[in-house]
């Protein structure tokens, strides 16, 4: 988990000197750094996140819970759900969202434009085919 913390601040790290753009694996990517609060722990977490951004809707993006296609969700999805709400940084913008989640055809029509975008997020659909199906979540500014 340690690793995972600093991968992830390095990524925050550059996010903010770069005015919110990152290289490595995240290069070219639409970029979100998603702030929450841990359900059990109380504590404030931000975890970078790919985005897409949703088509004539300036104020609302999706984002993904594919944990790079484990097996279970990972903590921040289960935060936001039940928060209902977080903070986001896009570019040098923050601002407070509403989170929803989307689902049935719609999710499948969104995360397939996700999988054109990104191809990466169709081989964490194909990894979890059978176990889960992958989360979006639609963040919208409040």
């Amino acid at each position: 988990m340690a690793e995972r913390s600093n991968w992830n601040q390095q990524i925050i790290d550059e996010f903010h000197a770069n005015g919110g753009k990152v290289g490595g694996n995240f290069e070219g990517a639409p970029l979100v750094l998603v702030h929450h609060i841990g359900r059990k722990s109380g504590k404030e977490y931000v975890n970078p996140l790919a985005y897409l951004p949703k088509d004539g809707d300036h104020d609302s993006i999706y984002i993904f819970a594919s944990k790079a296609g484990a097996p279970i969700d990972p903590d921040w999805y289960h935060n936001l759900v039940t928060a209902g709400e977080a903070t986001v940084e896009v570019g040098t913008e923050t601002y407070p969202v509403t989170v929803t989640e989307i689902t049935g055809d719609e999710r499948d029509r969104i995360y397939d434009k996700q999988v054109e975008h990104m191809p990466g997020f169709g081989d964490y659909a194909v990894k979890t085919e059978g176990i889960r199906k992958i989360p979006v979540l639609e963040l919208k500014r409040r």
